[in-house]
């Protein structure tokens, strides 16, 4: 089974465990869609603002030296939004109703986003592997892919409020 088909198949059963959730999309994180379970919202247009956002959320989380970029939440008067860390490569994001309960949103996505983050790493590896004529290559200390280069503050400019 192809890893976009299991990311849908796990985005199904979130909506079906949060019945509050009006939709569901995972995206790379630079903005392209994955999957996506989202019957009225355009999901390439959010899957561009949920990297743009996850840019911001890195860089906050960079600028206050509290480690990895995790979770975003977003309220707005009549629902959330909500987008969860998927691993290195891929985010999580939901849409909610006002009346969903936070914890249980936060408790959900947290486990999505971890299942659907081990799946890209499953493709990362399979694609690695074909490239490579058969032998999975390994991810270098940190996690960081080859070819990316990770966004850091020097330390001198990192300060606290």
């Amino acid at each position: 089974m192809a890893v976009e088909t299991e990311v849908l198949n796990e985005l199904h059963r979130l909506r079906a465990r949060v019945p509050q959730l009006t939709g569901a999309l995972a995206a790379s994180t630079d903005g392209l869609v994955l999957a996506q379970d989202m019957p009225d919202v355009q999901p390439e247009g959010l899957a561009a603002l949920t990297a743009a956002a996850l840019g911001i959320g890195r860089r906050m989380i960079d600028l206050s030296a509290d480690g990895e970029f995790r979770e975003l939440l977003v309220r707005g008067a009549e629902g959330c939004l909500a987008t969860y860390a998927a691993g290195p490569s891929a985010v999580l994001t939901l849409l909610a109703g006002d009346r969903v309960n936070v914890g249980r949103l936060h408790l959900e996505g947290r486990r999505s986003g971890a299942r659907i983050g081990a799946l890209m790493a499953t493709r990362t590896t399979d694609e690695r592997s074909r490239v490579s004529g058969g032998e999975p290559s390994v991810r270098p200390p940190g996690g960081q892919l080859p070819g990316v280069l990770p966004f850091r503050v020097p330390p001198q400019s990192r300060h606290r409020p």
